[in-house]
């Protein structure tokens, strides 16, 4: 096998990912998936350690909306939501599991102490669920494993922020 041969980048497809999605989860990542395309966003398909990696990128910005990601709890889905501001009361909707998992994310070092991060980071996220702050990191900070309670819930929030992209 020539050096060439060798360099070529494998490419991915959604129906890669699929495959690997629990079949009680594949009709929400294809019904996802098709919003998207059907508004062009830019599908990404990646292989990472843990499995696939999907990301959608606005076509107007392209910045990110969404990552399908794969962990030991299983399926995930990351929302980069840049414009929560806008459906802050939304978060008061989320159920208590979902919430927790928000706790859980990295809080982003810009918004609690700009000196210790990297001042070309992408700024996180600082809304309130219930009455409680977060100042969040954005590449962990709704990150939500995908269960039958999370789906209508990621469905509803990826509709509001899309309204505003």
């Amino acid at each position: 096998m020539s050096n060439s041969e060798k360099a070529e980048k494998v490419v991915y497809r959604f129906e890669d990912f699929l495959e690997k999605v629990d079949p009680a989860y594949s009709r929400f990542a294809q019904d996802i998936h098709e919003k998207l395309m059907a508004e062009k966003y830019q599908v990404k398909v990646e292989s990472k350690a843990s499995g696939f990696f999907v990301s959608y990128a606005s076509p107007k910005t392209k910045r990110s909306l969404l990552n399908f990601l794969f962990r030991k709890k299983g399926l995930l889905v990351r929302v980069y939501a840049d414009h929560h501001e806008q459906y802050a009361d939304f978060f008061d909707l989320m159920p208590e599991t979902m919430e927790k998992e928000i706790a859980k994310a990295t809080p982003c070092k810009r918004l609690i102490n700009p000196a210790d991060c990297n001042p070309r980071c992408v700024l996180g996220f600082d809304f309130s669920v219930a009455g409680r702050r977060y100042q969040k990191c954005r590449y962990s900070c709704f990150q939500f494993v995908v269960t039958p309670e999370s789906i209508p819930v990621i469905s509803a929030f990826l509709d509001k922020e899309r309204s505003y992209r």
